[in-house]
C-alpha cells in the first residue's frame, strides 16, 4: 500500500490542529495577522484558512476550546466592567462629600464675607460723620 502524497492545500489532520490552536492563541493574543479581535469559531477559521464547517465537523475538541476562550472572554470582559463601574461608584461618592464639604466652606466664607462688609459700611459712616475727631498720633521729641 502506497502512502498517500498531499498536496499543498491539503494537510495532515495533526497539522491542520496545530495552525488552527496557533490561530486561536494569535487572537487571543492580539496577534492575529488578519486582525480578527474576537474569538469565534468564523474568526479562527479564517485566521487558519480553513472553513468553519471543517473545525465543526473534524476539530470538535478545537471547537471547544474556542467555546470555552469564548466564555473565558465574556466572564473577563463582566469582571473587568464590574470592578470599573464600582471605582466609578467611589469617585463619584468621593465628589458628592468633596461637593458637599466646599458647600459648607463656602457658605462659611459667605457669612464672614457679609460680617466684613458690614463692618467695612460702619467704618466707612465714621469717617464721614462730621462729629468724629481724627487723631493723628504725635511723635514725641525728647
Amino acid at each position: 500500500m502506497k502512502p498517500k502524497t498531499y498536496s499543498a492545500k491539503h494537510k495532515q489532520a495533526e497539522d491542520r490542529e496545530k495552525d488552527l490552536k496557533l490561530a486561536l492563541l494569535r487572537i487571543r493574543k492580539g496577534r492575529s495577522r488578519i486582525n480578527e479581535t474576537k474569538v469565534t469559531i468564523a474568526a479562527v477559521a479564517r485566521e487558519a484558512g480553513v472553513s468553519a464547517a471543517l473545525i465543526h465537523n473534524y476539530y470538535p475538541g478545537i471547537a471547544e476550546a474556542i467555546r470555552e476562550a469564548q466564555s473565558n472572554t465574556s466572564e473577563s470582559m463582566q469582571n473587568v466592567k464590574q470592578r470599573d463601574l464600582i471605582a466609578e461608584r467611589e469617585k463619584s461618592a468621593n465628589y458628592r462629600n468633596e461637593i458637599k464639604e466646599l458647600r459648607t466652606k463656602v457658605a462659611l466664607l459667605a457669612s464672614i464675607n457679609e460680617v466684613l462688609l458690614d463692618e467695612n459700611r460702619a467704618l466707612k459712616e465714621k469717617m464721614t460723620d462730621l462729629t468724629v475727631v481724627n487723631l493723628k498720633l504725635r511723635s514725641t521729641s525728647t
